[in-house]
Formats: structure tokens, sequence, C-alpha cells
């Protein structure tokens, strides 16, 4: 244990922390999820009411929202403190690139657990491969969700060009699906997703495997991209399928009071078997695996409950 106390307070130091010690009490909180009813809103509810009852000076207040890059902008512009976001647009809301024309003032509190990302098609489709996309008509994930930025790298990573692009949420694209309105939709979560499984129960579906994208989409656009495989039997699928595993993390702004900051941060671990992770292969709340956030910097409260717990 003590050896692994040391690794962990290496990588602390390799990586830039954020934020300043400040006085103030920590007051109201304001968390931006995702969609109601999604997985982030039911995880953000819920981490809302631990904190609170873990430090009840602590008032989360829980925004639904498109979730990922609204989130993020919701951080930049003031209306938000704390925020879930998949971790390539976290990183992206830290450098000021792609949707983010300037960088975010963000921090991270933790890794949380890896999605993995969905290319749903009928099973019954012609659609065998992602280039077999071209020309149809494919639901990308919400606006402002960190799904269709995921799936935009991913179609220009596959050299996919032309498609007829649409932005439902999870919901929307399921129906859509099942109604023959669209050919293809991407969904980034846990495996399985309910609102999947579900739509496997009126129209059976398939996977479109993702295998060796997620090393391409690294060398473009940052070593947040794993890869990853969605086993066999879910969905009523024979076979496992590979897949791009994208992790999400619990962000802040980086002028979050650091006494706010490390309540968090232990609620997250202390209180862990309270909080609902999506059903996925590996879904993990870890002290070890959350400090890995990469170019996104650990805030100091979030550090200094590393440090503790790892002495």
């Amino acid at each position: 244990m003590q050896a692994v106390s040391r690794r962990v307070f290496v990588a602390l130091a390799a990586v830039g922390l954020v934020g300043c010690e400040e006085a103030e009490p920590p007051g109201r909180v304001r968390l931006a999820t995702g969609p109601q009813g999604g997985p982030y809103a039911i995880f953000g509810s819920r981490l809302a009411d631990e904190v609170h009852r873990a430090h009840p000076q602590i008032q989360v207040r829980v925004l639904t929202t498109a979730a990922s890059v609204e989130n993020l902008r919701m951080i930049g512009d003031g209306r938000a403190d704390m925020a879930l976001s998949l971790a390539d647009s976290a990183a992206d809301a830290a450098a000021g690139r792609g949707p983010f024309r300037r960088p975010v003032p963000v921090a991270a509190l933790a890794r949380l657990y890896l999605n993995y990302l969905h290319l749903v098609v009928p099973a019954d489709s012609s659609i065998r491969r992602p280039s077999d996309l071209t020309g149809r008509t494919v639901s990308l994930g919400a606006a402002e969700s960190g799904t269709s930025v995921t799936a935009a790298r991913v179609l220009e990573t596959a050299g996919v060009r032309t498609v007829d692009a649409v932005r439902l949420g999870l919901g929307e694209s399921a129906d859509a699906l099942a109604a023959a309105e669209v050919d293809a939709f991407f969904w980034s979560g846990g495996a399985p997703t309910r609102t999947i499984a579900q739509l496997a129960e009126r129209r059976p579906v398939r996977l479109i495997p993702l295998e060796g994208l997620a090393a391409a989409l690294r060398r473009r656009h940052g070593s947040v991209y794993e890869s990853a495989s969605i086993p066999a039997g879910i969905y009523g699928l024979r076979g496992p399928t590979a897949t791009v595993g994208t992790p999400s993390y619990l962000v802040c702004r980086s002028g979050l009071a650091t006494t706010t900051a490390r309540a968090v941060t232990a609620v997250l671990f202390e209180r862990r078997d309270r909080l609902p992770v999506p059903d996925a292969p590996g879904s993990r709340l870890d002290e070890r695996y959350a400090i890995g956030t990469g170019t996104v910097p650990l805030h100091r409260g979030a550090a200094a409950y590393y440090r503790e717990v790892y002495g």
C-alpha cells in the first residue's frame, strides 16, 4: 500500500493543480448534469443529496442540460460551479479548441468511469462498418452534448465525409430508429444503456464495430480515448463489439472554494456505494483511477483529498 501511495503522490505532483485557498463559506453550488432522467442527471441528483447529508452547509442545486458541451459553457460563463462532462469535451474546454473559442477556467475533481461509444443500427440494416454511413441519416447525439463531439470525430477519423446529420437526444434517437426516421445513431454511456436495451425489445439492433479508431483519435485529438469492448450478450448480441471508450469527469470552475472542492471529492469516495454509476464493464469510483484527468488540471481541493487518502 505504501508503494501505491508514493505512486499516486508522484502522479499528483506531475499534473498542474489549480485553485487558490479561499476563506469564504461554501454556500450554494450549482451542478450542471444532463437531460432529465439521463445518467448524468441521476448521478448528479444523488451526489447533491449525499453532499448535503455529509455537509449541511453546502446546498447543491442540480441543473438539467444537454450535457457536456453546454455544461462546460456554463462553467465558463458563471452559470454553473460544477459539472459532469466527457473527457474529450473537458480537454477541449481547457485548451480553448473545438466548440470553445477560448480556454474555459475549468479544473477536475475526479475521473469517474468509462463510457462506451455505441453506434446503433437495426439488426437487418445493410450498414456493417462506419464507411457505410455515407449518405445515410445519422443522429450524432443531442446538440451541445459530448456524444455529438465524439461522434463527429469518429466519422471524420473513419473518413466518412457526407452524412445527413441530425442531433437528437438518446430517447429521441431510439424512437427515430424504431420509426425508420434515422439509419443509425451514436450514444456514449454505460453498457448496457437501458434505453437501448428497451429499443432492442421493440426492434432488434446491432452495434457497428469501431475497432482501431481509438488509436487514430488519440493521435488527432489527445490521449483521452481508449480501446474498449462491449461484451457479448448485451442487447442480445452474440459477440463482443470493439468500440471507443471515453471517461466521464466531474469538473468545476477553477475558482471554486478549496474547502468545497475537497468536501465534494471526499463524498464521491466515502459514499461511493450510494452513488449510481452506469452499468458498464469496469465501472468504478476509485481514487487511483480518479486522478488521471489528463490535460484538465486537478483542483487544489481535490488534490488535497487524494494526498490525505494516500498520505
